[in-house]
């Protein structure tokens, strides 16, 4: 799904459309970790995919954006990563630890609770 010409620019590498302030950027790269971590439960997700996955939802997000969040969340331990050779390429695909389900499900409630207030 192409973004409309209007998007404003975070940083360089990651667009939002009609966005540009700090704490804007902040809560849609929240919104990343949460997307990453939902698709990351449901099974093994990879880097460009989350990217494809992402621009879908309307977010332009760059690898220098992404793979940061990626090794952030696994050092943090909600993602294990296993590579593999795809085409002759390494590949890093990432799964959901159980600390990361944990944190998704302790995320939905709040998001719930949240969504409730705000949009009421």
């Amino acid at each position: 799904m192409a973004l409309a010409a209007s998007s404003a620019y975070y940083w360089i590498s990651i667009t939002m459309d009609n966005t540009d302030n700090t704490i804007t950027r902040s809560v849609f790269l929240a919104f990343v970790r949460v997307h990453i971590l939902h698709h990351a439960v449901e099974g093994p997700v990879f880097g460009l995919e989350m990217i494809e996955e992402l621009r879908r939802h309307g977010y332009s997000i760059g690898p220098g954006t992404l793979y940061p969040i990626l090794h952030n969340l696994e050092k943090l331990g909600c993602l294990r990563a296993k590579e593999q050779i795809v085409r002759g390429k390494r590949r890093k695909n990432y799964v959901a630890t159980a600390k990361g389900k944990h944190t998704l499900e302790e995320l939905r409630k709040k998001i719930r609770e949240m969504v409730r207030e705000v949009l009421k």
